[in-house]
């Protein structure tokens, strides 16, 4: 019988449904999942097990009377520790938080995800205020990744990358700032979308400003569906936030077919060196869509690397985060991230805004490629995971993690959606992302395709064993 730790939340609702498993089952499978192999991985910070139980026995008691809450009632999900869960502290992998709190508030994707009675496990791991594409933190170590725990999983949302490819709640919470669901999907070999900017609310405000964006993180795209209907309602807290979708995302996949569908292939985006294996693994990828009848063309989107003006709208966010600390605390941080914010702290106004300037000419560039081209496929890594504790991969030459993070920041700054769902595997085993974009607003489209991908080639089997 299989594990119900290793079921999606879609098959989990269909067993609550029949009545072959009940909330109750399905959080005592993830919390012994949690027991067996996080100590292996470190991907949770929080573990509330008494929280879940009580939860999944209501959640039962709802799903025997006929009066669930909404469509994820009773499944297990995992929140981000830097999203507010009321109740829970959210120390964001420092040492300068007071766990005192009060916690007496959630963010609003966490909110509508208690509404709908979602069963909530615990919180995720995630580097000092997820200033980084790596999970380790001062506060709460080192997080690996279950397909070698020797390499790393990613980041900043690596926890719940790890939590969901190892089976410890089949839905996560992640943000992403600048690759920061992306990496660790391509890392772990799960699924996940950085929707267009304001699609899922955020409060409080980011100090990364217009950046950082909520994901949804899961083994499926179907689950991402159901997580992304979930918390995509606007939330007057967030003054940027969109209306919900014309139609849900559960329901708008459309064919599998993907006839007629403009796709662009960039191999490298015209400037970044890719590894072989994972250049030939996305390669592959894309003649499948065009199997699935989309045409698919090489073309470059036609900008030069923006690394530099995203180090300064992102270091600058750092310095940000860190401006009411004294000096005796900011010692404590992570000593990557102390470097940073002395770098953004140096950044002018003029400096910042020619950062700006360049963020909106990309946008611009990026607008018009979509006139010619309804997608682009990319990896989403040019590497597969390397060891973890590392910002960057041994002799990379690289200085900070954006290093080697060449196709996820750029569409931070455009604000687009972009996907990652696993292409195929290295030869040592470890998972390879394909990255997914779309334009602004057009993230049911980017779940068509991935979805269309995904029944092509299913991955959802594949497991890591620790």
């Amino acid at each position: 019988m299989t594990d119900a730790a290793d079921l999606t939340a879609t098959a989990l609702l269909a067993a609550y449904r029949d009545g072959s498993l009940s909330p109750v089952e399905a959080a005592e499978a993830v919390l012994a999942r949690i027991d067996r192999d996080d100590p292996k991985i470190n991907a949770f910070c929080l573990v509330d097990a008494e929280g879940a139980l009580a939860a999944a026995r209501a959640s039962a008691e709802r799903w025997r009377r006929g009066a669930t809450l909404g469509p994820l009632d009773g499944v297990p999900v995992s929140i981000k520790d830097v999203l507010l869960t009321r109740g829970w502290p959210t120390l964001r992998g420092s040492r300068v938080i007071d766990p005192a709190g009060p916690w007496d508030e959630d963010a609003p994707s966490v909110a509508r995800l208690r509404e709908q009675g979602a069963v909530f496990v615990g919180k995720t791991t995630t580097p000092e205020y997820a200033w980084k594409g790596v999970t380790d933190s001062p506060l709460t170590g080192v997080t690996r990744n279950p397909w070698d725990p020797s390499r790393t999983p990613g980041g900043s949302s690596g926890g719940a990358a790890a939590a969901v490819a190892a089976g410890m709640a089949p839905l996560a919470l992640g943000t992403d700032g600048g690759g920061s669901v992306r990496i660790p999907a391509a890392f772990t070999g799960t699924f996940t979308l950085k929707p267009t900017y304001g699609r899922i609310p955020h409060h409080p405000a980011s100090p990364f400003g217009t950046l950082a964006h909520v994901g949804p993180m899961t083994t499926s795209v179907a689950d991402a569906a159901l997580l992304l209907d979930a918390v995509c309602a606007p939330d007057a807290r967030d003054w940027s936030s969109l209306p919900p979708p014309a139609v849900p995302f559960t329901v708008s996949g459309g064919p599998a077919d993907l006839t007629g569908l403009r796709v662009a292939f960039s191999p490298d985006l015209g400037f970044a060196s890719v590894d072989p294996e994972v250049a030939a693994s996305v390669a592959a990828a894309a003649e499948a869509f065009a199997e699935l009848g989309a045409e698919v063309e090489r073309a470059d989107p036609g900008f030069a690397d923006p690394v530099d003006d995203f180090e300064a709208l992102w270091f600058a966010g750092a310095a940000k985060v860190v401006e009411h600390l004294p000096p005796d605390e900011r010692a404590r941080l992570d000593p990557g991230l102390q470097e940073v914010c002395e770098q953004g702290a140096r950044l002018s106004a003029v400096a910042y805004l020619t950062a700006t300037a360049r963020r909106m000419e990309l946008g611009r560039i990026m607008g018009l490629f979509h006139e010619r081209h309804d997608l682009l496929l990319t990896p989403t890594l040019p590497i597969a995971a390397f060891e973890a504790g590392a910002e960057v991969p041994a002799g990379s030459g690289a200085r900070r993690w954006t290093g080697w993070t060449p196709f996820t920041y750029p569409f931070n700054m455009t604000q687009q959606p972009a996907a990652s769902l696993p292409c195929g595997f290295t030869a040592d085993g470890l998972p390879i992302g394909l990255q997914v974009v779309g334009a602004r607003h057009a993230d049911a489209l980017v779940m068509r395709a991935c979805r269309a991908f995904e029944e092509a080639r299913p991955w959802t089997h594949r497991r890591p064993t620790l």
